[in-house]
């Protein structure tokens, strides 16, 4: 009797499994980074280009993007409130070791324009703007990055991948094209990271805990950092819905974004929980906070649709209503706080 309902549950849901879970490739699940959004495509012309290296071919697209919820939030650093800027010196960007030249005392970042590299249409917000990041991350120890597992895949992926403080707009009209040497680090360990893949795992995940598993990595830097505070985590604290959020990150690659006016809106999944944060590609692994206590509540790793075609034949950013799409995937931080140092 027991085997014979199994079988039928089987036969129920697994017709629905590739709505409830991200399409599968030879790219990890849930994938959300800049790169798999084809964001290099191509690189910016200049003096240098012909010594940038060669640009990866774009990973196939995931299900799950992100999008615009409501009005578009995002703020350059410039433009944030101070109290918003002082955690967002703690946030990283994550690049191939490949994109980021020493220079002297700075850092030069091969990039490419968000217009060019998503052939978007006129009048979208930071066309204009260089990307290169290919995910997010935060400061959470001396010499400790937490991100997306889906960020850094293994130690050879760790050990190509540059984290960069400061790649942000600090006034208006200016874009960044390096950092100081010094806000630039390697990784020396993946202390911890989770990822769910598998047909099998995936389906009992979606079947007992209401979702994907957690999707995290804390990153050991290659030496202790200087000039930026670790940000504090609400290690115990559970998300409830109705609670005010705004995230800090890189959407697409871009210099850095501060995005409130979102709240939580189900905490029903055992490892995540949805919100309506105005998020994209490369914003996964950014620290989502709470309004209220500026406490880092999660770790953003899936959501809606970035660009859609207009009917001019050129993309627009994803724009829904504020309750509309799927909402934006988060990695609960009590459920994975337990493996911060």
């Amino acid at each position: 009797m027991k085997l014979r309902v199994g079988i039928l549950l089987l036969a129920v849901l697994l017709p629905a499994y590739p709505a409830l879970t991200p399409r599968h490739a030879h790219v990890p699940a849930d994938l959300r980074d800049a790169v798999a959004d084809s964001a290099y495509s191509d690189l910016a012309a200049g003096s240098e280009a012909a010594a940038a290296p060669e640009a990866p071919a774009p990973l196939p697209d995931a299900d799950y993007t992100k999008s615009i919820y409501g009005a578009d939030d995002r703020l350059d650093y410039y433009a944030a409130p101070a109290e918003m800027r002082a955690l967002a010196d703690s946030v990283v960007s994550l690049w191939s070791s490949r994109w980021v030249r020493p220079s002297g005392a700075k850092a030069s970042l091969f990039t490419v324009t968000l217009g060019s590299a998503h052939d978007l249409c006129p009048g979208e917000r930071f066309a204009e703007q260089p990307v290169g990041a290919f995910c997010s991350g935060a400061l959470v120890g001396e010499d400790i990055v937490m991100t997306a597992g889906h960020c850094v895949t293994d130690e050879a992926k760790c050990a190509e991948t540059k984290f960069l403080f400061g790649f942000a707009l600090k006034r208006a009209g200016e874009s960044p094209a390096s950092v100081p040497l010094s806000d630039v680090y390697g990784c020396k360990r993946i202390i911890k990271r989770d990822l769910t893949s598998g047909t099998l795992s995936l389906l009992f995940n979606n079947l007992v805990n209401g979702g994907p598993g957690p999707d995290y990595a804390f990153i050991q830097l290659d030496r202790k950092v200087t000039g930026h505070r670790p940000l504090s985590v609400d290690r115990g604290g559970k998300a409830a819905a109705g609670d005010p959020l705004f995230v800090i990150g890189h959407p697409v690659g871009l210099p850095l974004k501060v995005a409130g006016g979102a709240r939580v809106r189900d905490v029903l999944p055992k490892y995540f929980f949805l919100a309506d944060l105005d998020t994209f590609g490369g914003n996964s692994g950014s620290a989502v906070f709470n309004a209220r206590t500026k406490q880092i509540n999660g770790i953003l790793v899936r959501g809606d649709k970035d660009f859609v075609p207009s009917p001019a034949g050129c993309n627009v950013a994803a724009v829904m209503p504020q309750n509309g799409g799927r909402g934006e995937a988060v990695t609960k931080m009590s459920a994975i706080s337990k493996y911060l140092p």
